[in-house]
């Protein structure tokens, strides 16, 4: 195979790939095509080396972060290494990415603009084109790097750089904005990232012979289901969870049985970060349903997919707790009604399957109750099967909607976004799958770029110096060889028979791997790492670095099992979603379905496969710091991305190979003409120039004169054919739109004049729409208040009963609306306001102006009452006291005193002196006036030698205190409004009477008569 070496490769590669360069001319227009394109540069774009191919130090690790640190200081986050393209992630948005921008790049040989994603977009689609073979673009790079976001700027630019018609249009609507749905039920934020993909992907964009995308398709890769369950702290669930309960409209939530508060979810709460100040979900969930209508999801599938994502909410606040005898019962059935309404299951059958599984005995089946963690167990697998489903059918759907129906040969660019490589704090199951995914892309990519271009040089004799690389092939065999690698020997845990165990399972990788230099746990580990190792834990010295995982789970999550009666449950869901993602023709039988570890490795091999058969582009991207700032550059982070990732490696073998390969059999079917001689291709050149001129002016000319012709003739038809039938249109529409005027006229006089009978056919419309009249009306025009009384809307004749029996509906309406908004407070408040509306309403002058004013618990705190009476009366419990101002009963002196209602009696406290005590039991009434006065008369028995005669009391609060006489004493009953005088008792035999009048003044004195007198203003009444 006859290479270009890498030195001249640059000079040719400033020229569109279309022109044919001389070796005479080449030195020249290398030094031409360079000084051009170096004066086209702006003094922005110099800044560092725009291609590490051209770095004078290309050995040096530190000009390599020198070159990417300085060109970061600019913005400038794109850099090449050949035609791989390095992303550095700047944590803020850059104005790089526009309508403008796009244009620049189109149809523009690769290197000659500064780099930049959209140049590796357009140079991987017309290198498609012009070979029509397949490629793919391999995004790769740690958690928080900046892989989905590359991967859907490369999507964009194709939605805005193919060829546009109103079909092709739609296809790509529904390409882009597959991304913020599977984005929202696929991504979550992590310790690393605020929008983690915890799913792989791999989209296929395909593409007709003129450059059209037509269509696409997507692969999705283990989805992270135990994060439906469970979160680490300081990590969310999936996006789409918030989104609705945040974003969702309020009929929406009603009906779905939600409320607007994150924190009522326990699948919500356990990372305890549901708020983050990056994310919007409410405007991401306008973004989301917008997307899912554009995608071809009608109203029932919207409805079903939302009731599927809801349930899950409700299906985590199903608790558990153990009866006698140790088995689970259900704790709130509330929730599992909401479960069982929007998955439409029975909920007794539902209730049943997660509460005991059904065992078979040979024909018969016994039903087996759960234990609270089984029941717990069965909830959360059942939750996880649900979401990881419907999942699946959501990918499923979305390639359904970019399905391109024509059987005509296409080529394709596929864009594989998956899951970083991943280091938590705690690594489990999940982090194990992703860095082995991660391992198998690193292996491809030393595969098709370190590897295989070596050893292709040294197959051909071609003089090379080796560059030394690290080959993770030894760790992608330690997880996945048979027999002995980590997956094999987990699926063995899993299937064995007896009780095995997450530690049994590490036993068993220690015996099979004890001498593997790549695997460590804390019993094969040396004394100084053994500190550093729990032994719960195994250690694996990946690509990227040492991560340690725990086994905590392992068997478990790799299960995945659901139980056989729960998945018969779900089959008879009337949710067409769920019934369908729990088809009976799932197999069903004794056999263990495969494991989650075995599934995602035969995944992985597939992906692979197509890999392997396509052109490869490659992404780098790379964070520049772990806190995600923007405008830092940690140069130790980066140091090491670039060197776990084989940049350097690269970097060597581009600068020192050969920039253009190529199979001989693609190069001579591309290859049309050799010319053997020199003088001929001279000659022949010559001679198309004398005569190319002429030969192009005469094909043009008569090329233009026939379509001008052409075209003339068909628009002269086609506006006479379309003016033909515009106007038949116009005159037909006329003619339908009179006589339907007519006959509806007709209708309405008809029922206008019968619009008195008994419903005719005659009056029948007229009163509908009377009817539909008025309901409108009464629609826009309901009262706001219970008490408004006046402003329902006068119904017509037709519609007395009705009117009546709306506003008796609406009335209930709002007063059970103001009874579920009142307070515990209020309703204590409202309680009293009742028992003084039955003692004082209509009776007493004041009671009105009382009713606005709220009741208090008390109007003297102890602090004020003194500690020696507090002392002595502290026993029977205070409810209630209040200033009052008590008259003698001779000479009607006005004295200051407490009032204070215990449990038991009501005391007169002077200081520290309790002046009277009157127990409850002896009280035989109290008496007020009909006017707006505070006089408060409390009759005591005169036979009670202690009782000194009646009391006499003037209360600010009269309504007040007597209602909580009232409630403490039981003495509603008790409590008269007089009018006129009331009679009391001075002393034993000797009578004394208060007489109530109204003057322009309030006052109390001593009559004349020996009377005591009492004047009130008169209130205004209400």
């Amino acid at each position: 195979m006859k290479r270009l070496s890498s030195s001249f490769f640059q000079s040719l590669c400033r020229y569109p790939s279309n022109q044919m360069l001389f070796p005479c001319a080449c030195l020249q227009g290398c030094a031409r095509g360079q000084l051009d394109m170096e004066g086209a540069l702006t003094a922005r774009d110099r800044v560092g080396i725009q291609d590490f191919v051209l770095l004078d130090a290309h050995t040096s690790e530190t000009a390599f972060l020198d070159n990417l640190k300085k060109r970061f200081s600019e913005n400038l986050i794109y850099t090449y290494i050949g035609t791989l393209l390095v992303s550095v992630n700047p944590y803020k948005e850059l104005d790089i990415y526009s309508k403008k921008q796009m244009d620049i790049y189109m149809g523009v040989n690769f290197f000659e603009l500064p780099p930049h994603i959209f140049a590796l977009a357009d140079n991987a689609y017309h290198t498609m084109l012009a070979e029509a073979n397949n490629h793919f673009i391999l995004i790769s790079g740690e958690s928080g790097a900046g892989k989905t976001e590359a991967s859907k700027k490369i999507l964009q630019y194709y939605a805005v750089s193919c060829p546009s018609t109103t079909l092709l249009d739609n296809v790509r609507d529904r390409m882009l904005l597959s991304n913020p749905v599977l984005e929202a039920f696929g991504n979550s934020k992590t310790l690393k990232n605020d929008n983690s993909s915890r799913f792989g992907k791999y989209m296929d964009i395909q593409f007709d012979i003129q450059g059209d995308a037509v269509g696409g398709h997507i692969l999705g890769y283990l989805l992270e289901k135990s994060r439906v369950v469970h979160q680490n702290h300081g990590e969310r669930n999936f996006h789409i969870f918030y989104q609705l309960v945040k974003g969702g409209e309020e009929d929406l939530l009603h009906q779905l049985g939600l409320e607007s508060n994150c924190q009522h979810y326990s699948y919500l709460v356990q990372g305890e970060c549901a708020n983050v100040a990056s994310i919007n979900d409410k405007n991401d969930w306008k973004t989301v349903r917008n997307a899912l209508s554009v995608i071809d999801f009608d109203e029932r599938d919207i409805q079903d997919l939302l009731g599927v994502i809801a349930s899950v909410l409700h299906l985590g606040n199903v608790q558990f707790e153990p009866d006698s005898k140790g088995y689970a019962t259900l704790n709130n059935s509330a929730e599992l009604l909401w479960v069982s309404t929007l998955l439409g299951v029975n909920v007794q059958v539902l209730q049943e399957g997660l509460t005991s599984r059904k065992i078979e005995a040979k024909t018969d089946e016994v039903l087996s109750p759960f234990t609270v963690d089984h029941a717990i167990y069965a909830r959360d697998a059942l939750a996880k099967a649900i979401y990881g489903r419907t999942f699946t059918w959501l990918v499923n759907k979305i390639n359904d909607s970019m399905e391109n129906k024509d059987s005509s040969r296409k080529t394709v660019i596929g864009l594989l976004d998956i899951y970083g490589f991943e280091v938590f704090y705690v690594n489990s199951f999940e982090q194990f799958c992703i860095n082995y995914c991660n391992e198998k892309l690193q292996q491809l990519f030393i595969q098709l770029t370190l590897k295989s271009e070596q050893e292709e040089y040294e197959a051909e004799n071609i003089g090379w110096e080796p560059v030394q690389f690290f080959n993770n092939k030894i760790i992608c065999d330690l997880v996945e060889e048979k027999h002995r690698g980590i997956i094999s020997v987990l699926d063995e845990e899993c299937l064995r028979p007896g009780e095995a165990t997450d530690l049994t399972f590490l036993e068993r990788l220690e015996e099979k791997l004890d001498s593997h230099p790549h695997f460590v746990t804390h019993k094969l580990a040396d004394k100084k790492t053994r500190k550093t190792l729990e032994r719960g834990n195994f250690r694996l010295l990946h690509y990227a670095g040492e991560v340690t995982y725990c086994v905590v789970g392992f068997l478990s999550k790799n299960n995945d099992l659901l139980y056989r009666n729960i998945k018969d449950v779900m089959r008879q869901s009337k949710n067409t979603i769920v019934r369908e993602c729990f088809a009976s023709k799932e197999s069903d039988g004794r056999r263990r379905p495969e494991t989650v570890a075995s599934q995602f490795k035969s995944s992985l091999l597939g992906l692979t496969d197509i890999l392997m058969s396509k052109e490869p582009w490659y992404v780098r991207c790379l964070k520049s710091n772990e806190s995600q700032q923007p405008g830092q550059f940690d140069d130790v982070l980066v140091r090491h991305q670039v060197k776990y990732l084989g940049l350097m490696e690269h970097l060597r073998v581009r600068r020192a190979g050969f920039a253009y390969r190529c199979r001989y059999d693609v190069f001579l079917q591309r290859t049309k003409i050799f010319i053997r001689h020199p003088r001929t291709l001279f000659a022949t050149e010559d001679a198309f120039e004398v005569c190319k001129h002429d030969l192009a002016s005469r094909i043009q000319a008569q090329y233009k004169a026939y379509w001008q012709k052409g075209q003339f003739r068909r628009q002269k038809e086609a506006a006479t054919k379309i003016e033909t039938c515009w106007r038949g249109v116009q005159a037909r529409k006329a003619k339908g739109r009179r006589q339907w005027a007519v006959k509806v006229i007709k209708k309405f006089i008809k029922g206008y004049m019968a619009r008195g009978e008994a419903k005719t056919t005659d009056n029948s419309e007229y009163l509908a729409f009377v009817r539909q009249n008025y309901l409108n009306r009464l629609k826009d025009n309901l009262p706001k208040m219970v008490l408004d009384k006046t402003s329902w809307l006068t119904p017509p004749p037709v519609l007395m009963e009705t009117s009546e029996i709306l506003r008796q509906l609406h009335m209930r309406l709002m007063v059970r609306k103001y009874i579920r908004g009142i307070t515990a407070q209020q309703k204590a408040q409202l309680q009293l306001k009742g028992i003084t509306s039955v003692i004082f309403k209509g009776k007493k002058d004041s009671y009105p102006q009382s009713v606005s004013q709220p009741y208090v618990d008390t109007r003297i705190s102890e602090q004020d009452i003194n500690m020696k009476v507090l002392q002595m009366i502290r026993h029977e419990g205070i409810k209630y006291s209040i200033p009052i101002v008590k008259y003698d009963r001779n000479g009607f002196k006005a004295r200051p005193r407490q009032l204070i209602l215990t449990q038991t009696a009501a005391y007169v406290v002077d200081d520290a002196k309790i002046k009277q005590r009157v127990l409850y039991t002896t009280l035989k009434g109290v008496s007020v006036s009909t006017l707006s006065d505070g006089i408060i008369i409390f009759h005591i028995p005169s036979e009670d030698d202690k009782q000194k005669g009646d009391l006499i009391m003037q209360c600010d609060h009269l309504f007040e205190a007597l209602t909580k006489l009232s409630v403490v004493a039981n003495k509603q009953s008790a409590i008269n409004v007089v009018q006129g005088s009331v009679k009391f008792q001075m002393k034993a035999g000797k009578e004394g009477i208060v007489e109530f009048s109204s003057g322009q003044e309030s006052m109390v004195y001593k009559d004349k008569n020996g009377h005591l007198m009492v004047v009130s203003t008169r209130t205004r009444a209400r």
